[in-house]
């Protein structure tokens, strides 16, 4: 059975598109087979991000390890079961068309509320949260007294995660490892900064998911976007030194895979 990591939150410019893209990319490199989905049918960024990546790998002769994207299978209404919805089906044919034959699969949620996304944070093994460093992103893990900052209860997100949660014990599955990456991390010391922590550090303890740092605000990020292009992938484009930026950011990604804890998986690059 392949290992499924989802990657989701309830808004938009999180990174998860990004965050999805050196993910997978990463694990294909290091020779595992990776199967991808994406489940935002109308903005599809993490599935152009991977179309962009093949157009310039043919129009430039070169062989870039990369997942296995697939779309999800049209389905005859007519076939549904009573009370079974579309969605449901799509996911589930998708899913199994790919476990067979993959170590994992990645799948990208939207960044809103949807029957696919529901479903699909059910479906996970590991799930990655990726977070601006902000308290209007925190809102969505949980609500604070604007007064005292105490952590009043779970928000949208955190309660659609543990519906899933309990979805999964009652079909007898292993608990989701949930993993809440911080993304856009300022370099100075800010308060803000060890605000959010300390808020996540709290919130972490109480609904069970762990924190990691992710991708800083880097240039380089919206630069690779046209041609699929990962951070590990610059030296097969021609770069042959890394400027301090890049470096820091390779290192960011490594500390990444690392945290995630992934069967078998070290990062070895």
């Amino acid at each position: 059975m392949a290992h499924i990591i989802v990657v989701g939150n309830e808004k938009g410019g999180s990174g998860k598109s990004t965050t999805s893209m050196h993910i997978s990319t990463a694990l294909a490199r290091m020779g595992r087979k990776v199967g991808a989905l994406d489940l935002d049918l109308r903005q599809r960024s993490f599935a152009r991000y991977l179309d962009n990546r093949r157009i310039f790998a043919e129009s430039q002769g070169l062989e870039l390890a990369s997942p296995v994207l697939r779309e999800l299978p049209q389905v005859d209404q007519a076939s549904l079961e009573d009370g079974e919805n579309i969605y449901d089906r799509r996911l589930s044919a998708a899913v199994a068309g790919l476990e067979g034959d993959m170590d994992f699969i990645l799948i990208d949620c939207p960044g809103s509320h949807t029957r696919l996304s529901q479903v699909a944070h059910s479906l996970a093994d590991t799930l990655v949260t990726p977070l601006n460093d902000s308290f209007v992103d925190f809102d969505l893990l949980a609500r604070i007294d604007p007064a005292t900052g105490k952590i009043l209860g779970p928000s949208v997100y955190s309660e659609m995660v543990w519906s899933a949660r309990q979805v999964r014990a009652q079909a007898g599955l292993p608990p989701i490892d949930w993993l809440v990456v911080r993304n856009r991390l300022g370099p100075q010391a800010m308060h803000n900064k060890k605000k959010m922590g300390d808020a996540l550090d709290k919130l972490s303890k109480r609904i069970g998911f762990r924190a990691s740092a992710g991708f800083s605000e880097r240039v380089i990020f919206r630069e690779l976007f046209p041609r699929g292009l990962t951070l590990l992938d610059l030296g097969d484009v021609g770069v042959e030194r890394l400027n301090i930026s890049n470096v820091a950011a390779r290192q960011e990604l490594r500390d990444l895979i690392t945290n995630l804890k992934l069967p078998g998986v070290s990062a070895d690059f």
